[in-house]
């Protein structure tokens, strides 16, 4: 029972950070149309500045400005690189791929300064440990689910109760309209773009903290692992993108705990876990948990 607790609280640290991520995802479907496959590389930015600044700058002061730096790159690569007149499926779909094209140059720059390193990001947590009962949990995790919550509870806010989240979900809702009504969408699309790139910064820091070994080149491909969150939860719904983040990290903690038993599956299948659940619910509801059906006048 204690080792399934500690998996349990294992997969709620994940799935939180995975939401960090999986949220930036939803807020530029929402915004622009656009399924930024960038998104990984912009984590590995943030959490590269943050590990190459901290000595000079401490933790804080080098994620504060990680976090700054990831966000103006994401809102110039929108400004400058996808930024369409008219948000149509057909832009959407070339914009797509233009991120494709961006995340393989940042990455393959970001590879070439990580190299084969293993990069610290001097966090304050290291390698301590807190005991909870039966349960010995990694400081960090904790860490993670409580700054993961505070985060996600301002975003929702943001949301909710920001003018600016007002005209997201107006522009998301009906395009022609909220531009009548005086909603400036180029602003809207800009700010989700800045605001996805910094919780992709934020987000690094737990991909790369202990029990991981620290950050390294491949730690933007972790983050594609929010993709199947976002897409289980319904591309342009936040509270879906967090159900499917908790259900992914759930999923990919039990199944790498109980791997012993699940050794008729494969050794590797806890990789691939994420994406055979978001297969097996979408046979089920394709348009995901929280996603909404769509009327098309012909």
């Amino acid at each position: 029972m204690t080792g399934f607790l500690d998996h349990v609280l294992n997969g709620l640290a994940l799935g939180s950070v995975y939401a960090l991520v999986a949220l930036g995802f939803v807020v530029i479907f929402k915004a622009s149309g656009v399924l930024n496959f960038a998104h990984g590389s912009l984590l590995l930015l943030g959490g590269y500045l943050t590990a190459v600044l901290h000595d000079d700058l401490g933790f804080a002061g080098a994620l504060a400005l990680a976090v700054l730096v990831t966000a103006a790159v994401a809102g110039a690569l929108d400004r400058l690189l996808l930024r369409g007149g008219d948000r149509d499926p057909q832009a959407a779909h070339v914009q797509t791929i233009v991120t494709i094209g961006i995340d393989i140059v940042l990455l393959t720059d970001l590879a070439r300064r990580i190299g084969g390193d293993l990069l610290t990001l001097g966090d304050p947590w290291g390698d301590s440990v807190t005991r909870l009962g039966p349960l010995t949990v990694a400081d960090s995790r904790l860490a993670a689910i409580a700054v993961s919550a505070i985060v996600i509870g301002a975003v929702f806010a943001l949301f909710r109760f920001t003018s600016w989240g007002l005209s997201l979900r107006a522009s998301s809702e009906d395009l022609e309209a909220a531009a009548l009504m005086g909603v400036r969408l180029v602003r809207v699309r800009t700010l989700a773009w800045c605001l996805a790139g910094a919780l992709a910064a934020l987000a690094a820091v737990f991909l790369a903290a202990f029990p991981a070994p620290g950050l390294e080149r491949t730690t933007g491909q972790i983050a594609l692992k929010a993709f199947p969150a976002a897409i289980l939860g319904g591309m342009a719904s936040p509270p879906g993108a967090l159900a499917g983040s908790l259900l992914i990290g759930l999923t990919e903690s039990l199944v790498a705990g109980y791997q012993s038993e699940l050794h008729i599956l494969g050794d590797g299948f806890g990789d691939v876990a994420p994406y055979a659940v978001m297969v097996l619910v979408l046979l089920v509801r394709p348009t995901g948990l929280f996603g909404a059906k769509g009327a098309v006048r012909v």
